[in-house]
């Protein structure tokens, strides 16, 4: 079979859609670090949806600061790649075509912060996952021990990390005496813009006094608030995009219909007007993040720790358990909505409602391990704001609460028929010896876990209604598993 490229897309049926703009004549303005499935189906496509109704020179430049994977995929298909939307019933493919080139970190550390620093660059996006920040989640601060960012300081022209590059790209600009780009995280963390300007600023200052100056008076970091549901590619969607394309492509992305971007509208050298494709540019992204983090984000991790511990592979599978669906719209409704500064205009039933329509939606195979991954970067964003609101109120969160001992039990390695579970989190080694020291002692597991302050912090663990209800959610775990725990949620 043919492969995707600028020669075939004449060849695809006219059901798909495909680039109407030229892409020889559209300029790179726009770098982004972490060029995985979430991006080409967001930023991406909002990008592409803008350019092709007001051109402009947004092309973009992925940088992958992992490996070469994606880039030769994508470089073989002359950076063409498909977006397959997955709805209920209907599947509908486009080729997008807004990425110019990938760069490789690990390759050629130089060409990336070149490329960064380049005049032309405007605008440098952000999407590397929560543990990509190199912080410390309980606070927000700059982790200054973690060894990508012990290895930047001492490595400053070949860093490793997005931080360390991103700081020396500015430091570029900063020498050139040119604008500094705007940086514009697109990460599921709350107030993303100032989480990154904290840790550019912490490593800033490790390095130099006059660079932190500069950034400090320069440089934008505007926050933003990302909603599109993206499961990992498999085989079986890499056969299906071909089947519906009568062409190869190795790196296309996946997901839902919907889609959601609401933007801080504060850049120093312009952007592209994202609005004509539907996002939102706004003075305060904060209630959407909020609503988003905790009523979507929350109840996607609840239902991936107690999902995949009562044997659920995917979402879709756990929301068609009746117990489940239940447990979900009401830790919703009675316990997440009240916690929510809702934003002018949102109708909350609704937006819940299609909540549990998009977590139901069968075509969208999200795996309940993958969104497990990082546990301990995303706890403190998608649950434990929501604890505090109840228990300054005098009560703890049940259902919430119940989520968070999933997160206990999912992360000690064994499931519930004794088997090992694949744990994937910058902390697993953590969570393991203090799992073998516990042994079958469920106090002595919960105790551990509360003791890692760097989700926890030092303060909520102190708090008695907390411990004690996560405690009893553990045990109820330990002793019925996971899907009858959620059946006794029901009234």
């Amino acid at each position: 079979m043919k492969r995707l490229s600028e020669k075939t897309l004449s060849e695809l049926p006219k059901s798909v859609a495909v680039p109407r703009y030229d892409r020889s004549k559209t300029d790179v303005g726009i770098v982004h670090l972490g060029i995985g499935a979430f991006h080409r189906s967001h930023q991406a496509t909002y990008t592409e949806d803008t350019i092709t109704q007001e051109p402009g020179p947004w092309a973009i430049c992925g940088i992958d600061l992992l490996g070469p994977d994606i880039r030769d995929k994508m470089k073989a298909q002359d950076f063409l790649y498909t977006y397959l939307e997955q709805g209920p019933t209907e599947h509908k493919p486009r080729v997008v075509g807004i990425i110019r080139d990938v760069l490789v970190g690990p390759e050629d550390p130089k060409a990336v912060i070149d490329r960064m620093a380049h005049p032309g660059t405007k605008i440098v996006t952000i999407t590397v996952t929560e543990k990509g920040y190199c912080h410390d989640p309980a606070t927000g601060l700059l982790n200054q021990s973690h060894p990508g960012i012990q290895h930047d300081l001492q490595n400053p022209a070949s860093p490793k990390t997005a931080i360390g590059t991103l700081v020396a790209a500015l430091d570029r600009r900063r020498q050139a005496k040119a604008t500094p780009f705007t940086v514009l995280s697109c990460d599921n963390l709350p107030s993303n813009g100032k989480t990154v300007e904290k840790v550019v600023k912490g490593y800033a200052a490790l390095r130099d006094k006059d660079l932190l100056k500069w950034i400090e008076d320069t440089v934008a970091f505007p926050c933003t608030m990302v909603d599109r549901i993206v499961p990992a590619t498999t085989q079986k969607d890499v056969e299906a995009v071909a089947a519906k394309l009568g062409l190869s492509d190795e790196a296309p992305v996946v997901g839902e219909p919907f889609r959601q971007w609401a933007i801080e509208d504060r850049f120093t050298q312009g952007r592209p007007h994202w609005e004509i494709a539907g996002a939102e540019l706004v003075s305060d992204v904060e209630p959407y993040e909020e609503m988003k983090l905790r009523l979507l984000n929350g109840s996607h991790s609840t239902l991936a720790y107690l999902g995949y511990l009562a044997g659920y592979q995917y979402i879709d599978e756990t929301m068609a358990s009746p117990a489940f669906k239940t447990f979900i719209r009401r830790m919703m409704d009675e316990e997440t909505t009240p916690a929510v500064d809702v934003p002018k205009g949102v109708n909350i039933t609704a937006y819940k409602d299609e909540l549990i329509a998009r977590f139901s939606n069968p075509s969208v195979k999200h795996r309940t391990w993958q969104i497990a991954m990082d546990g301990s970067q995303k706890l403190p964003q998608r649950f434990l704001n929501t604890v505090r609101h109840h228990l300054a109120a005098g009560q703890a969160p049940r259902r919430l609460c119940l989520g968070i001992s999933g997160w206990m039990r999912y992360v000690t390695g064994i499931d519930e028929k004794g088997q090992k579970i694949d744990v994937r989190d910058p902390l697993a080694d953590r969570f393991k010896a203090i799992a073998q020291k516990a042994g079958s002692n469920v106090d002595s597991l919960a105790d551990g876990l509360l003791g890692v302050r760097e989700i926890f912090g030092d303060e909520l663990p102190k708090v008695e209604p907390f411990r004690r209800t996560v405690k009893d959610g553990l045990e109820l775990l330990y002793r019925v598993g996971a899907q009858k725990a959620v059946e006794r949620f029901q009234s």
